[in-house]
């Protein structure tokens, strides 16, 4: 597509954080074995769970609350936010850099680390200090779901897992079913205002609209987080616009940026969904959370 820009450095910020608050799991055994393969096709094994464990990335973190082995967390970063107790575990680094002798002194049984939201570099420092790494790439809500049953395998987690992704996949399926009688609208998924970075097809949030039966406002380019020119915006002219809010943003700071999106059929007629980055952002266990959000937001104007 015309005037799109790579821009490839923003998004190493975009998976930033994600997760559940805890729930009765369950104590499981720490003398379980397993194998599992992470999204890299390395399989990995484990003679028992492991007991020291370090998420680089904040939706890593999420899935460990998620599965109620906190206790086993000793190291995160510094964007893993949510549950607040997150804030309280040794941070490492900030995710595209890491402090490897505190890591070392640290002590894990296991380094959980995403492809998306950590460098390269990275995970080869990781693996020639000797340590063992799972990889985890979720792109869509499938993958999603994938890791967080292998981090159930891992922590023999496997029958609780199994129930909470029926669930999940229960008001999936309802979300589902009941956009159909949606009529489609042209959805533009904001990740940054300046420079105009959207979310493209190939992306776990473009989940919301394709389930939503929306129409994703990117359309021919095979970018996972394409930068757009503010006349593109104003040419495909989106219907329905979703930005990333503190809480303390509205309408104003859009259009201090680009005034001329007045013009625009979502801010005409109030369509701009504000919402939380965290929570929309992360793939991991809250993204059905999110899903049911925009669902519901789009009953609201459909």
């Amino acid at each position: 597509m015309k005037r799109i820009i790579s821009f490839t450095i923003l998004i190493s910020l975009v998976i930033v954080g994600y997760g559940c608050q805890k729930e009765n799991t369950g104590i499981p055994s720490s003398s379980s074995s397993a194998s599992v393969t992470d999204d890299l096709n390395n399989s990995i094994s484990f003679d028992e769970i492991p007991q020291r464990v370090i998420t680089l990335a904040p939706n890593l973190t999420e899935f460990i609350y998620a599965l109620g082995v906190e206790d086993k967390l000793v190291g995160n970063t510094l964007y893993c936010n949510y549950p607040p107790a997150a804030d309280s575990v040794t941070k490492v680094g900030d995710m595209l850099t890491f402090d490897y002798e505190k890591i070392l002194t640290l002590k894990p049984d296991l380094i959980f680390i995403t492809v998306e939201g950590n460098r390269k570099e990275a995970y080869g420092k990781l693996k020639n200090l000797g340590l063992k790494v799972f990889v985890s790439n979720p792109r869509d809500f499938k993958g999603i779901k994938k890791t967080f049953t292998d981090m159930g395998k891992i922590f023999g987690k496997e029958n609780y897992v199994t129930g909470v992704i029926n669930k999940w996949d229960s008001t999936y399926n309802f979300i589902e079913r009941n956009s159909k009688k949606f009529t489609p609208e042209k959805t533009m998924i904001l990740i940054e205002l300046n420079p105009l970075m959207v979310a493209g097809k190939n992306t776990f949030i473009n989940g919301y609209i394709k389930t939503c039966n929306m129409e994703n406002f990117v359309k021919d380019t095979t970018l996972n987080y394409p930068v757009f020119s503010r006349e593109i915006v104003l040419e495909e002219n989106p219907e329905i616009i979703v930005y990333p809010s503190d809480g303390s943003t509205g309408m104003k700071t859009i259009l201090d940026v680009y005034p001329e999106w007045n013009k625009l059929s979502a801010v005409k007629n109030g369509n701009v969904f504000f919402v939380n980055r965290d929570l929309y952002f992360r793939p991991g266990p809250r993204f059905i959370d999110a899903l049911e959000n925009f669902y519901n937001r789009l009953k609201v104007l459909l």
